[in-house]
């Protein structure tokens, strides 16, 4: 071994010597890879097929200690570092170029407290392997739209998902949750401890520090009505008007997508997606009039379970190796003018794979005051996302630029406000601030308490003023 090329917070490069990075190695449980290690290819892979990173240093972190000697060893050495959690990450954060990559993926345990109805999981779990533990006890924390979304990541960032209707975002299910701050310290942070610092890690991201653990609040979840009606995309603007209006009708149990796509069979199509959690017998009374409209190419809306329901658009996004790029905003309302422009532009869909996706948030996530969490976009609204994927990176830079056509024909129509999940890379301060409006002079002030310096700057970044 020689010594290691490594890349600091401040973009300049240096040395670590090879009798410093075996220490560091000795100090953990599990393995510090470096390029050309057996598993760093894999390790350093996430969701986005586009994200092609080569971190000087990964640990693969097997425990909370591994985690405390990762952040004192990049503080240390002013390295540059990011945090994988689940890996499904649109702007590939997780992944730095030369500097230290915080691999939280292997610590996945879980223990479901079914009396208490609450749930300790660790940070590397994905929602589908967090379901299937509470769902052994029929019972569900609201989670991602997809089951290979990360708990971790979706959470600090608010956390849309198909129970939030009835029963709130993952971060409004947040009890506490221990973090590792820039200082190497391990927090435990709740309402009770730290209660400002819970406040910004409801939405604030990744900002303040390494969270290793969270504990989740359960809800009875045991009858799912749930499934998909697809029509021909030459009745997407009968369709969409449709959804439009049964969207502002559903009843807390129920959460509706809407979708412009391509089949299997390759033929463009317009979707509606619905899930009801609750009473079978009260959800096909509530989803009468969804299976009725129109005349359907195919209604695969039956009795499910929510694991079912969380894997429901897994196909359409399956994880690994995919191209991809991402644009979204909310938008407070449907109208005519603005879907008919969505409706022609996602009738030429560069790729088979790529998509136009509206999900809609309300009920109790749309009751909680905007101050209560960081997460401040509590109104009824829809979250609205062009979604291109594709294989051959050489169509790539196409692909992004009709990506970006779309978007900015449709920006005049939203309502201002951004899904910090959602976010792309690119899009910068501007947009931070507009994800989180009146909360971000506060977040600031957490960010100067507990990451001055800014060594969590791998996210979409509240940049400290001190």
């Amino acid at each position: 071994m020689t010594d290691l090329r490594v890349i600091r917070t401040d973009g300049e490069s240096a040395i670590l010597e090879e009798a410093t990075v075996q220490d560091f190695a000795s100090n953990l449980r599990g393995p510090l890879l470096r390029p050309g290690d057996g598993g760093y290819d894999e390790a350093r892979k996430v969701w986005n097929g586009m994200i092609d990173r080569r971190p000087a240093l990964i640990a693969r972190c097997a425990r909370v200690a591994d985690v405390i000697a990762a952040v004192r060893f990049a503080r240390d050495h002013e390295l540059l570092v990011s945090v994988k959690g689940g890996g499904h990450n649109i702007t590939g954060n997780a992944v730095c170029e030369g500097g230290l990559m915080i691999d939280l993926s292997p610590m996945k345990g879980v223990r479901v407290d079914p009396v208490k109805r609450t749930a300790r999981a660790e940070a590397g779990l994905n929602w589908g392997e967090y379901n299937r533990e509470t769902q052994a006890f029929g019972l569900a924390s609201t989670g991602g739209v997809v089951s290979t979304t990360g708990i971790a990541g979706l959470t600090l960032g608010g956390g849309l998902g198909w129970l939030h209707g009835k029963h709130g975002l993952s971060c409004d299910n947040l009890l506490s949750a221990d973090l590792v701050t820039a200082d190497g310290e391990l927090l435990s942070v709740s309402p009770e401890q730290h209660a400002e610092l819970f406040w910004g890690l409801r939405g604030g991201g990744g900002n303040f520090g390494v969270v290793t653990s969270f504990e989740y609040r359960l809800h009875s979840v045991t009858s799912v009505l749930a499934g998909m009606v697809v029509h021909p995309m030459a009745k997407a603007r009968e369709i969409l008007h449709f959804y439009r209006e049964f969207c502002r009708g559903c009843p807390d149990e129920m959460v509706a997508a809407a979708a412009m796509m391509t089949s299997a069979d390759g033929d463009p199509i317009a979707v509606i997606v619905a899930a009801y959690i609750g009473d079978l017998a009260a959800g096909e009374k509530a989803m009468a009039s969804l299976r009725k409209f129109g005349s359907p190419l195919a209604d695969t809306i039956g009795p499910s379970s929510y694991v079912a329901l969380n894997s429901l658009f897994d196909t359409a996004f399956p994880y690994g190796g995919v191209q991809r790029y991402w644009k979204s905003s909310f938008l407070k309302e449907l109208g005519d003018d603005m879907l008919d422009i969505m409706i022609a532009r996602s009738a030429k869909l560069l790729s088979p794979m790529s998509n136009v996706l509206f999900f809609h948030l309300h009920g109790a996530a749309t009751r909680v005051d905007p101050n209560d969490t960081a997460f401040g976009a509590r109104d009824d609204q829809w979250d609205y996302d062009v979604i291109s994927q594709w294989n051959d990176v050489a169509e790539s830079a196409g692909h992004i630029q009709w990506t970006r056509e779309f978007w900015t024909a449709v920006e005049p129509f939203a309502s201002g406000q951004v899904y910090v999940n959602h976010l792309d890379a690119e899009e910068g301060t501007t947009r931070i601030r507009a994800a989180y409006s009146r909360n971000y002079d506060r977040l600031v002030a957490l960010k100067n308490k507990y990451d001055p310096t800014n060594l969590f700057r791998m996210n979409q970044n509240i940049r400290p003023t001190v």
